[in-house]
């Protein structure tokens, strides 16, 4: 553990992002916010911090528990922060949501392909 990390040193440590450079675009797009407010991507964060990260259709509401800068395993990752519960239940819900919205688009009719309109139109023309 440290005294002093950057926000984007610890998102990346904390598997939020992929790499250090997607963290830092994250940061400088708004997607991340330190209590509430825009910050830059060397801001240190410091313990019980509430971070409020976006990515794609999630957001998470986390507060900071561990300064570690080294990328460690996803288990150990998520020793170092705490999710609200309401962030969790607004994911999961937001998830739920999305999979039946799926399942909606995906049973729907289209229009007939190449070889089904070639048998509507032998049959047609049958009579």
């Amino acid at each position: 553990m440290t005294a002093k990390v950057r926000i984007d040193k610890w998102l990346w440590a904390a598997r939020f992002y992929k790499t250090r450079a997607l963290a830092r675009d994250a940061i400088k797009g708004g997607k991340v916010q330190l209590n509430g407010t825009r910050v830059k991507p060397g801001k240190t964060l410091s313990i019980d911090d509430q971070l409020t990260i976006r990515k794609g259709e999630d957001e998470f509401q986390i507060s900071v528990l561990d300064l570690g800068d080294r990328r460690v395993s996803a288990q150990l990752a998520q020793q170092r922060y705490e999710e609200d519960p309401a962030s969790i239940e607004r994911r999961e819900t937001a998830i739920q949501k999305r999979r039946l919205d799926h399942q909606a688009h995906a049973n729907r009719q289209r229009r007939p392909d190449k070889r089904q309109r070639r048998q509507i139109i032998q049959f047609t023309k049958q009579k």
